[in-house]
């Protein structure tokens, strides 16, 4: 099972099946789904002379799936987004439309058939499509220029081979409703139809399983359960012995796991600075320069990154540093052009040589912001005291170290607050526990008040009477088990003891033993140990747990495992999404009671 793999076919087989020249025509998701970007109207010649992928730098179109230059290779000489009315007519190209059919595109659509701007017409959509929509595209081809119409399920944004999302964030797409236990309605058709779209890109009709203790869980694996029945005709493939198994989890079973500082390339950028569908914005960074301020991280076509992205900073730091010696010895041989041959070598390795700078100037920047900011922000001290809060039990010790964190000048905001959220879930049940001193610490450290109520917010929608199974019970044996080394250089350390909870739920359920009383299935029961597990985190999930299933994958023979969730998180992207949920709550029960009593939430009693 291969996400990244399943939407590369797709887009290759849309570029491949329809000959000679062509644009590409997006919408405002098949950009992210794909991951091309186009800011701005390209034509082939600029793309050939001052945008090539090649020097690994920031393009008009960049892709995770498909470079531009293979792109350039199939004749598409132009991408292109259907919102764009101000589109020159060309009528000797052929058009390829990769669209999502949702109403707005629907009639974006209807609109371009029109007054079309092109010769003929392909049009791919990424996920199922109505008989109706399909009528309704015929009545308005007066033109008669669609050639064709196909359904291409990539309605996901695959980002590792094991490892998808589906984008759906605040504020286009907010998690719940006016309920702790509801789905926002058009955040669930969406979901609905991401998950489907997974499970038809891979070719997978699985048995269900869900977290027994969470309702949202549940209600998506019951109507993900009911598609698939009722679109039968498209789950049809061969039954395998062993059927693979979709596994819908939650969020607020676990979340300590989004909290945390990370230490692993791909998870610390994230966490530090932010991926945005494959790309990192340095243009804060001082001194950085022009070239540098948004960079592409890919691992398709980027080894180093491909190789490092697991590894902590410590084991970073040094391979970067023979990433740079490998450019300074390759530097040193090409000033060596003594003749023809010498000059001939050069030529013939430009490229490679050229590419090879630019990246390494990427990772140098990368790393050296990382860097900054762990330095910045005392990360390591924070670091140390999360990751007792996560695995130890230590109320004196933590109270001790927590205390001096707040009054620290050199901890930011941030860190402080999920520092006391830490704090709280897991001496939530304590006797001992001072929350309320811990608050008033914090306001008189100038705290503001925004940051005290996502404490507030994160304890009361994550609390243990709301979580699956006891976050904290199984993390002082798995802690204590792992070799504690002083700094960050060695696979485990004091700052990467935590494991996810996920960790447990994958091990117990490749060895068949997950509970069905913890986690039922939607539809009959296999004893059988899965083989093919599809893991989908309502909530989001981190690129920590994606790290996990990677390693999974690796070492686990006869086992594939593919992750995903409706985002991913970082600490800020958790706690603004934990906030915007609280507020809904808020509001859902002063209508409630309005209705209960007769007036409007605004209305106050005489």
């Amino acid at each position: 099972m291969d996400v990244v793999e399943a939407v590369q076919n797709y887009v290759s087989k849309m570029v491949n099946e329809v000959a000679g020249m062509k644009v590409l025509l997006l919408d405002s998701e098949t950009v992210t789904i794909t991951s091309l970007f186009n800011p701005h109207y390209i034509k082939s010649n600029e793309l050939l002379d001052k945008n090539d992928d090649s020097d690994g730098k920031q393009t008009p179109i960049i892709s995770n799936v498909m470079t531009q230059s293979t792109l350039l290779s199939h004749e598409t000489y132009l991408v292109d987004r259907i919102e764009n009315r101000n589109r020159d007519r060309m009528r000797h190209l052929k058009c390829v439309c990769f669209l999502r059919p949702t109403t707005e595109t629907r009639q974006l659509l209807v609109e371009e058939l029109k007054d079309p701007c092109y010769g003929d017409y392909y049009l791919y959509f990424s996920n199922t499509l109505k008989k109706s929509a399909i009528e309704r595209l015929a009545e308005v081809d007066e033109h008669e220029v669609v050639r064709e119409v196909q359904e291409y399920y990539a309605d996901y944004c695959a980002i590792n081979p094991d490892f998808y999302s589906l984008n759906l964030g605040l504020p286009n797409y907010p998690l719940y409703g006016i309920s702790p236990t509801s789905w926002d309605g058009k955040t669930f058709q969406r979901t609905v139809e991401g998950v489907l779209s997974v499970l038809l890109s891979l070719k997978k009709k699985p048995a269900i399983r869900y977290e027994g203790k969470s309702s949202m869980a549940k209600r998506l694996a019951q109507e993900v359960q009911y598609q698939i029945q009722q679109e039968g005709q498209l789950f049809t493939w061969r039954r395998t012995d062993t059927p693979p198994i979709l596994l819908i989890l939650d969020r607020r079973s676990d979340p300590v796991t989004p909290l945390l500082s990370q230490w692993t390339y791909q998870a610390m950028v994230h966490e530090l600075l932010g991926i945005n569908n494959g790309r990192v914005d340095l243009s804060e960074v001082p001194d950085i320069r022009p070239e540098l301020r948004e960079i592409v991280l890919s691992r398709d076509q980027d080894p180093f990154y491909k190789k490092n992205m697991y590894l902590n900073l410590g084991d970073l730091s040094a391979n970067i540093k023979s990433y740079v010696e490998e450019y300074q010895s390759k530097t040193k041989s090409n000033m060596n052009i003594d003749s023809i041959a010498d000059m001939k070598r050069f030529v013939e390795e430009y490229p490679e040589f050229r590419k090879l700078s630019a990246n390494v100037s990427k990772h140098v920047a990368l790393v050296g912001e990382l860097s900054r900011l762990v330095d910045k922000g005392n990360l390591l001290e924070v670091s140390e005291l999360e990751q007792s809060l996560a695995c130890y039990d230590q109320h004196a010790n933590d109270l001790k170290s927590l205390q001096k964190l707040i009054q620290s000048t050199n901890v930011s905001e941030n860190s402080k607050v999920r520092l006391v959220i830490l704090y709280a879930l897991r001496y939530e049940k304590s006797q001992n526990m001072a929350i309320d001193s811990l608050l008033d610490l914090l306001h008189r450290n100038n705290v503001s008040d925004h940051g005290i109520s996502l404490i507030h917010s994160v304890v009361e929608s994550a609390s243990a009477d709301k979580r699956q199974d006891d976050l904290f019970a199984r993390e002082g044996f798995f802690a204590r088990s792992k070799t504690v080394f002083k700094g960050l250089k060695g696979a485990e350390n004091v700052y990467t003891m935590h494991s996810p909870q996920l960790t447990q739920t994958l091990e117990l359920m490749i060895k068949g033993k997950l509970k069905e009383t913890s986690y039922p299935f939607i539809e009959g029961v296999t004893k059988d140990r899965p083989q093919d597990i599809i893991i989908f985190m309502v909530g989001g999930v981190t690129y920590e747990e994606a790290r996990y299933v990677a390693q999974l994958n690796a070492s686990t023979a006869g086992v594939r495992l593919v992750l995903g969730g409706t985002c991913v998180h970082n600490s800020t992207s958790f706690l603004n999404e934990t906030e915007d949920a609280f507020c809904r709550f808020i509001e859902g029960l002063a209508a409630a009671r309005a209705a209960r009593f007769g007036r409007t939430p605004k209305q106050r009693a005489v």
